[in-house]
């Protein structure tokens, strides 16, 4: 099938406006890739350094023949995604040793969990912990001692922060090795209903917490379409990950088989074989298209809009929220998982998963085939899918059909025409609304604001029983210069129930909403933000504002707003405590949402 002509036109324009940026990328990444590793180069005492604690491995490393293995971890025993990489190391290093190289923890990178700090202090470090696991990655691989590179994260910052740092080592082959979703609990919808019984006091804490314990019960990724399993798909349409490797579950034979796999083919692609494969050849510009892509057909985490940003630009790569748009409007909608539908990943993955949708957008020509990927040239290796036969990984061809079109639908019979996420421009600004899971009534709300500063005083309001009208609620002063542009997903449930009471209800927020915001319509990422001077700035209570996901449109309907003067909180409060101290040079220095909300330039 030819290629989409919307899909070949943003590629195209991605390109160009890239030329020079990326180009003088390529350059650096050529200059470092011809000088190698600088393992053979080290003073003796450097190299002793390097290699005193590498055991029987010692000698290989000093003779300087064998391939060098970098392990990148994520690794945390209090993160149910991160704590299966506990045991990679070691699976690890005993693979490689036995093809006859040796492998190293080269550094640990910071995991933070948005879900254990939703509506809390430590929220406001999230997004810029991003940053911080890019440039600990960089410490990690500044040793310049490794052939190929192995990273191991899965959750909400964890895999772009890894990613930009890994495009600082662009010369270096590199595989991302996942550790799976955890077996399915309670099912999302049920937990979400105990949590809106929760926020309106209909059960107490005792049944709250035991529905949460029911849905989060073991290792592995948490079984929402959120941004941690958005990364994992992000890394198989973009060819970053081995085929079929993101929802394995942790700790199985197959999921063992496809970590060593990772490691020996990360190795296999280095300068010192024949198919040497640097990352920064993985990802271009038709690697970033393909993700985009990808993130519109599966309904995915809006906080991807932000991370892509920051992702490509660390690869000279500059997207525009407008390329998100555009591919959006044209990208059919073919998964319904939780919660934009009742499905979690592991039913999605059982129903054909990722390697199904590749293949349908393949075939539909949505997506670009001669992308250059870890497994191998071309893009149609990932419809496969992986096997143990006899104690051996093999891939197969999947079943190339649905086999469940409640969760997953074929290319030609989409369950939307278009893609879950939708730009909004206007007087108010420019934002973005996820509106696969929004019933299409509620796609354009119209009504006054109500205007915050911050989610607890939403959360007083509520209690207090102060909407009874038709609402949009305005929660400003949550960008990234003001407060590091928190999740606001704990104010999902009261938005949820004032919905189900028949109200018209809307969040506007330049913060952000959950990787896993779903029912209620939410205009986010607002820019400019609020500190900036943007027209969010200037409402009061009782303005109307129009938000329409249909249009595309973000609007003031009041006349005279920008006429006042802007609102001037008092941020004192957002500076310290809980190590936000730390951070005041990022809130300082950091670009918008709409550039990737990040401390780092093009």
């Amino acid at each position: 099938m030819a290629l989409h002509d919307t899909v070949a036109r943003v590629t195209d324009r991605i390109v160009a406006r890239s030329a020079a940026s990326r180009a003088a990328y390529l350059e650096r990444m050529r200059i470092a890739g011809d000088r190698g590793p600088a393992r053979a180069h080290l003073s003796c005492s450097g190299q002793a350094h390097a290699y005193a604690a590498a055991g029987e491995d010692q000698a290989k490393l000093a003779e300087g023949v064998a391939g060098n293995l970098g392990i990148v971890t994520a690794y945390n025993d209090m993160l149910s995604a991160h704590q299966p990489f506990e045991r990679y190391p070691t699976l690890i290093r005993d693979a490689i040793r036995a093809s006859g190289g040796t492998a190293q923890v080269a550094g640990g990178v910071p995991a933070m969990c948005d879900g254990v700090t939703q509506g809390e202090t430590g929220m406001e470090l999230s997004l810029f912990s991003r940053d911080v696991i890019a440039m600990a990655t960089a410490v990690a691989m500044s040793h310049n001692v490794f052939d190929a590179a192995v990273y191991l994260g899965v959750c909400d910052k964890i895999v772009p922060g890894l990613v930009i740092g890994a495009q600082a080592f662009g010369h270096v082959p590199t595989i991302f090795l996942p550790a799976g979703p955890m077996v399915s609990g309670l099912p999302n919808d049920e937990k979400a209903k105990v949590r809106q019984k929760f926020a309106a006091g209909e059960v107490g804490r005792d049944a709250l917490m035991k529905a949460e314990m029911a849905a989060y019960h073991g290792p592995g990724t948490c079984t929402f379409y959120g941004t941690a399993n958005t990364n994992q798909m992000l890394m198989e349409f973009m060819g970053l990950h081995l085929p079929g490797a993101s929802f394995v579950t942790p700790n199985t034979p197959l999921r063992d088989a496809l970590t060593i796999e990772g490691a020996r083919r990360a190795l296999a692609l280095s300068a010192l074989g024949n198919t040497y494969t640097p990352v920064c050849d993985v990802l271009d510009e038709k690697a970033f298209v393909n993700g985009i892509v990808g993130l519109n057909a599966t309904g995915g985490s809006t906080n991807l809009l932000i991370h892509l940003v920051a992702m490509a630009r660390a690869g000279g790569i500059i997207l525009d929220w407008e390329d998100f748009a555009e591919l959006s409007d044209v990208t059919p909608l073919l998964a319904r998982v939780y919660p934009n539908g009742l499905a979690d990943v592991n039913h999605f993955h059982a129903a054909g998963g990722l390697g199904y949708m590749i293949g349908e957008l393949l075939e539909a020509g949505f997506l670009h085939a001669d992308t250059q990927t870890v497994a191998g040239p071309g893009l149609s290796l990932y419809t496969q899918e992986p096997k143990l036969k006899d104690g051996a990984l093999v891939w197969e061809d999947g079943s190339g059909e649905t086999l469940n079109d409640k969760i997953l639908r074929p290319a030609g019979d989409p369950f939307q025409p278009t893609g879950g996420l939708k730009r909004l421009t206007g007087t108010l600004g420019t934002g973005v609304m996820k509106v696969s899971a929004v019933a299409s009534e509620f796609h354009v709300t119209e009504a006054p604001v109500r205007v915050f500063h911050d989610q607890d005083a939403v959360k007083a309001a509520f209690k207090a029983g102060e909407f009874t009208d038709d609402v949009i609620l305005v929660v400003r002063f949550q960008g990234p210069k003001s407060n590091g542009m928190p999740e606001l997903h704990s104010l999902t449930p009261l938005l949820s129930i004032l919905q189900g009471r028949g109200q018209r209800v809307a969040l506007v927020t330049d913060g952000r909403m959950s990787g896993a915001s779903g029912k209620v319509p939410a205009a986010i990422h607002v820019c400019p933000e609020a500190l900036d001077g943007g027209p969010i700035a200037y409402l009061q209570d009782g303005d109307r504002v129009r938000v329409d996901a249909v249009a595309g449109t973000l609007e003031i309907l009041t006349d005279g707003v920008m006429a006042r003067a802007p609102a001037q909180p008092d941020l004192t409060a957002n500076e310290a405590g809980l190590g936000r101290e730390l951070f005041a040079a990022f809130r300082q220095n950091c670009n918008g949402a709409t550039e990737g909300a990040s401390v780092f330039g093009v």
